[in-house]
């Protein structure tokens, strides 16, 4: 191309938008003269979708008029533009009824309608088109190509979602039919879990697992564990997906994804430690290098076991919230989506172009937004949080939902909140130390029972389901290995039952 004029972008801003006027007056002269046909189109059609703005206002007032329960006719319109002093502005009484002898047939009203909004959808692909091109070029300086990109994304989606003849009202009918299609899943699913499992079999029979549209945070303080528990839950939901998969076709792929956005560990690093977990190989070590040939190859083993597992990890550091949705939505379109999890919410920031006023108010449209994302993508969302230091100044330094009060609106927008406690953590620390007693006995005496309690309490954490929306409340006892960061089951009774909202 040697100059502007050879530019294709020139030849396509040249060609007239995509529109049919003729299905448009087709369509008003079927409404016109039979309203019953608005029944076809009225779910899906909107005024802003004909492309001759005259027709979009005739066809609100012929909305307005049937869901008023008025007739809307060429007579009852022509009163009322002329009532209004705009009949001019809409053609006049002789265009009026020449919409009446476009109609072609009322049987059509319906093809019609969906031949109008293919052509506003196509003008809207256009716009996003324009805006592509003229933020590249710079139009938008603020915006960075991959920010552009995530714009565009988003613009696609929304158009395709928003655009689409979905939604509505759902008969009561058609809804008992899908709880009982979901009670017959947790029927004949091992352990009778109505959701998608976590793969811990006592949080499953509390919780029937994790349910669509669910924002559940798992919280605690430093150290407890909270991104291994993340990860196991990841892990048993994807294995699940995998099993699930396989049971019908030994080759098939799982039709959903698990989604980890890692915004304080990197995609190896997670990797590293999914590793550990199910091969049994202390992380510690393998970062010294400090592992035998056994425990190579015991590596290598389960990577090829595990490799085929549903998931996708991303480990952008501080996402937006926008750009997480434009990334789940994608994933969403092309592999599926069954859980999201986000290791932690207060790594991330909210969407570009929003300034919150302070960190509370930031926090609170972050898990607004995730919440937004777990009922639009109709999937499961794990979001975990960091607790202050105010757990540490109690003598019972168990989390409570009192915890979270700093953090924005978490525990309003959560549908499930659980707190990761494990008391030998703090016991750890509180190991007697001879030069503060004065006597060897006194020694001796207060270290036995540090001992003792140390035994009481090794390798066990608590789950503590502190709010619990669909549900009762309560603690899970769990079994964690410090040395692979492992959780898993642990043989005992869940204590403290009660309900929450």
């Amino acid at each position: 191309m040697n100059s502007i004029s050879d530019s294709p972008l020139l030849g396509l801003s040249q060609r007239l938008p995509p529109s049919n006027l003729q299905a448009e007056q087709a369509l008003l002269g079927a409404l016109l003269a039979n309203n019953k046909a608005y029944e076809r189109v009225s779910e899906f059609l909107a005024p802003e979708h004909f492309a001759d703005p005259i027709h979009g206002r005739i066809f609100q007032s012929v909305a307005r008029r049937i869901e008023a329960g008025q007739l809307a006719d060429a007579v009852t319109l022509k009163a009322e533009y002329e009532h209004s002093g705009v009949l001019e502005e809409v053609g006049g009484t002789q265009y009026l009824a020449q919409l009446l002898t476009a109609m072609v047939g009322i049987i059509n009203a319906g093809e019609y309608g969906k031949t109008v909004h293919d052509a506003w959808l196509r003008r809207q692909l256009i716009d996003v088109g324009e805006t592509v091109v003229n933020n590249a070029f710079g139009a938008d300086a603020e915006l960075d190509g991959a920010q552009q990109i995530e714009a565009a994304e988003q613009s696609l989606f929304q158009l395709a979602t928003e655009g689409g003849n979905n939604g509505g009202f759902v008969a009561f009918e058609r809804a008992l039919t899908d709880a009982i299609l979901g009670a017959e899943r947790s029927f004949r699913r091992a352990g009778h879990v109505s959701g998608l499992t976590t793969g811990l079999r006592d949080m499953d029979a509390k919780t029937g697992g994790l349910h669509p549209s669910d924002l559940l945070i798992l919280a605690g303080r430093p150290g407890m564990g909270k991104t291994a528990l993340a990860t196991k839950i990841a892990f048993g939901a994807a294995k699940a997906l995998l099993e699930e998969a396989r049971a019908i076709d030994p080759h098939a792929m799982p039709k959903a994804q698990i989604a980890i956005f890692s915004l304080e560990m990197s995609c190896e690093q997670l990797a590293t430690r999914l590793l550990s977990e199910e091969a049994r190989v202390s992380g510690d070590r393998i970062r010294r290098g400090d592992i035998g040939q056994k425990d190579f190859d015991k590596f290598v083993q389960v990577s090829r076991e595990i490799a085929a597992l549903p998931i996708q990890i991303d480990d952008t550091p501080a996402i937006t919230m926008s750009a997480l949705r434009t990334r789940c939505r994608r994933l969403k379109r092309t592999k599926g989506l069954a859980l999201v999890v986000v290791d932690y919410l207060q790594l991330m920031r909210p969407s570009a172009g929003t300034r919150p006023e302070n960190r509370v108010l930031e926090i609170s449209q972050i898990t607004q937004g995730l919440k937004a994302i777990a009922k639009e993508l109709s999937v499961p969302v794990i979001a975990l949080s960091q607790l202050s230091r105010a757990v540490e100044s109690r003598e019972d330094k168990r989390p409570q939902l009192s915890d979270l009060r700093e953090s924005g609106t978490i525990e309003q927008d959560a549908d499930a909140v659980m707190f990761i406690y494990r008391d030998e953590y703090y016991l750890q620390q509180r190991m007697p130390k001879e030069m503060a007693y004065d006597t060897p006995d006194k020694f001796q005496t207060s270290l036995s029972k540090w001992q003792q309690d140390m035994e009481n309490v090794h390798n066990q954490a608590e789950l503590i389901l502190a709010k619990n929306r669909h549900g009762p409340t309560g603690t899970i006892k769990l079994y964690f290995e410090g040395e692979f960061t492992r959780f898993g089951d642990l043989d005992q009774i869940p204590e403290h039952e009660g309900y929450g909202g």
